[in-house]
């Protein structure tokens, strides 16, 4: 059975400073896990509800029992299955595709669609502000529904990333050239802003082309959504 320390630590790690001072986070939902399990990152421990325990008899686990699950659980209705993981330190350079930059985006939801967004569209590599919400918040996690297994997420002054990039840089903005009449390369930057604000200032003096997707309705409507916004310019990106 699962020790007090356990699920003590499980309950520390909903909060990001435990997280980071632990280099762990934990993963809910069986389709997820399962994603994380066959994937590159490190298991540190598996609680099963004996409902469960055959579809994970082939790895280690702990049986959990539902009363402490629903204590440790994110989730208003725990699955039956919870995984913790090792935090990745170190994380490759990819620039042989397209780098998606997100700059102080702040909402779980966002950030958990934009990863799965990534993986669909085959971007690999998703570059993060340090204030952009954190990718192994438990509510993010929840909407990658398992993509968090094959994108890379790195945070980073974006600054320090900017100097760095040799790549051509495409910037969303509400005034810039429609995206739909764009020679697009075949690999670069786009970065996508704040769900208020949009691109911040320090950023925007990064970008070499303004690019905006086009309104066609009502001039009153309200601003796309950003990640309904990355769907559609990561999808003109692939359209060439």
């Amino acid at each position: 059975m699962v020790s007090k320390k356990w699920l003590k630590d499980v309950k520390r790690l909903h909060q990001k400073k435990y997280r980071n001072e632990l280099e762990l986070f934990f993963v809910e939902g069986i389709k997820t896990v399962k994603e994380l399990l066959h994937s590159n990152y490190s298991l540190e421990k598996l609680l099963v509800t004996a409902e469960h325990s055959d579809e994970f008899k082939n790895f280690d686990c702990d049986e959990i029992t539902a009363e402490d699950l629903k204590k440790i659980s994110a989730l208003k209705t725990p699955s039956g299955v919870l995984a913790v993981f090792k935090i990745p330190t170190s994380a490759k350079t990819i620039e042989a595709d397209w780098t998606l930059v997100l700059d102080d985006v702040r909402d779980p939801g966002n950030l958990g669609t934009i990863i799965r967004l990534c993986d669909w569209f085959g971007i690999q590599r998703l570059v993060c502000s340090v204030q952009t919400v954190d990718c192994y918040n438990p509510k993010v996690l929840q909407a990658t529904m398992g993509s968090i297994a094959r994108v890379q997420v790195e945070y980073t002054e974006l600054a320090s990333f900017f100097n760095n990039n040799t790549l051509p840089v495409y910037g969303a903005f509400m005034d810039g050239a429609p995206v739909y009449g764009e020679n697009l390369p075949k690999k670069g930057v786009l970065v996508m802003g704040n769900e208020a604000n949009g691109i911040s200032k320090k950023v925007e003096a990064f970008c070499n082309k303004r690019v905006c997707i086009p309104q066609f309705g009502s001039p009153h409507t309200e601003s796309l959504n950003v990640a309904t916004a990355t769907a559609i310019l990561l999808n003109e990106l692939r359209r060439g």
